[in-house]
């Protein structure tokens, strides 16, 4: 079912599919969908879209957008077919036969990038229950060799019971030993949480969507050399560093978590709640947005939706335009500094360029007034005497979660 294309491996051509349903933030150019197939390795060469009022139930997009669809792989010589929506597994399997190619979905693709990104043991864990999880639903009659019966006298599996049973029955004894696994990893995350909390910790998250630059800015502030790169997903672990805020005399947490994107899996969602949890936790919420991008307004949208579906909604929250160093210089704002409107609630925000630097020792200021103002500023002396030694920006210990 996986054929999406691995690093190492030649690139596959591959044909974007969008159908506009009339819904809102429909991308035309099927933009994002084709920096999620380059990200995992795929070569767009072909883009096509059409409007429909509902999915067709068999294939999704008709009898005759397919026949379409066909000619033009077979004209290009595409290997691949990539839709922009989530296809269920009937959808799927009609269209692989109707067309003859490979055809995969937006979500599986997705899930595919974020197994080729996650690195630690928890990160790898949950991309693991996310793929289990969309595989189990794939099942039905997706192939041919789960069609035999298996079991018997010194066969696996009991008497009659056909493949596709074994197969459901192995995936869901990995999916529940991989959600024991898990809670084990968030007690660790509690407890090293409570230790953050006894010492009286503010701490604060980067989120945002991805590709907004919240590694760039994270390494920037902290002095860290957490991978970034102009792609999405680049980070997919949750990396915490300590940040050491000399006007106050005291030590900040200050954690980078993955992005955000339109229609991220609700499984994806859930497989991350962990990782996701630092935002849950945190005293104040960096909204990192990327001001040169067209779509930056629909962006924060998407954001404050995965924020409320992770109960993270009415955490305060700065914002950060970021790639002020990329906009238009018509369009750069007068003021580096202002109050936005989020979801009607006045919110500070700052303008800055994480690359270059401009504005960072506002984004530091306006992070002091916070935290002045918040009730967690209540250090001991002896814990801001033990700091005053050590006044340079960002060069405290770390520690990586």
């Amino acid at each position: 079912m996986n054929n999406l294309q691995q690093p190492d491996q030649p690139v596959t051509p591959t044909l974007l599919v969008g159908v506009d349903f009339g819904l809102p933030l429909f991308d035309e150019q099927l933009e994002e969908l084709g920096l999620l197939a380059e990200t995992a390795g795929l070569t767009p060469v072909a883009r096509i879209t059409c409007k429909r009022k509902a999915p067709d139930a068999a294939l999704f997009i008709g009898s005759g957008k397919a026949d379409e669809i066909k000619q033009l792989a077979t004209q290009l010589g595409v290997q691949e077919v990539l839709f922009d929506q989530s296809l269920s597994p009937a959808q799927q399997r009609n269209l692989e036969r109707h067309l003859q190619l490979p055809v995969n979905d937006r979500t599986l693709l997705i899930l595919q990038i974020f197994a080729q990104r996650a690195r630690s043991h928890e990160g790898k864990l949950q991309v693991e229950l996310a793929r289990l999880q969309y595989l189990s639903t794939r099942l039905v009659r997706r192939w041919s060799h789960l069609e035999r019966q298996s079991g018997g006298i010194g066969m696996r599996g009991g008497p009659g019971e056909s493949q596709i049973e074994l197969d459901r029955r192995m995936i869901a004894d990995n999916i529940k030993r991989i959600k024991e696994r898990l809670v084990k990893v968030k007690r660790q995350r509690q407890t090293q949480r409570r230790q953050r909390e006894r010492r009286d910790a503010f701490t604060i998250s980067l989120v945002g969507y991805t590709n907004a630059g919240k590694s760039t800015l994270f390494n920037a502030l902290v002095k860290a050399r957490v991978y970034a790169a102009d792609q999405l997903f680049a980070t997919l672990d949750t990396t915490t560093r300590q940040l050491y805020l000399g006007e106050l005399g005291r030590v900040i947490s200050l954690s980078d978590t993955v992005g955000f994107i339109r229609d991220l899996p609700h499984g994806l969602v859930n497989a991350f709640q962990a990782t996701l949890q630092e935002a849950v936790d945190a005293d104040l919420l960096l909204h990192v947005v990327d001001f040169s991008s067209p779509n930056h307004l629909e962006q924060i949208a998407e954001v404050q939706r995965v924020l409320s579906e992770i109960g993270a909604g009415d955490i305060p929250q700065l914002l950060v335009f970021n790639k002020l160093d990329q906009v238009d210089p018509a369009l750069r704002p007068t003021a580096l500094k202002d109050i936005y409107e989020l979801a009607g609630v006045p919110t500070p925000r700052v303008f800055l360029s994480a690359h270059t630097g401009e504005g960072l020792p506002l984004l530091r200021e306006m992070l002091v007034e916070k935290i002045r103002g918040s009730p967690t500023d209540s250090l001991s002396p002896d814990f801001h005497a033990s700091h005053e030694a050590d006044a340079s920006f960002g060069t405290m210990a770390s520690k990586q979660i």
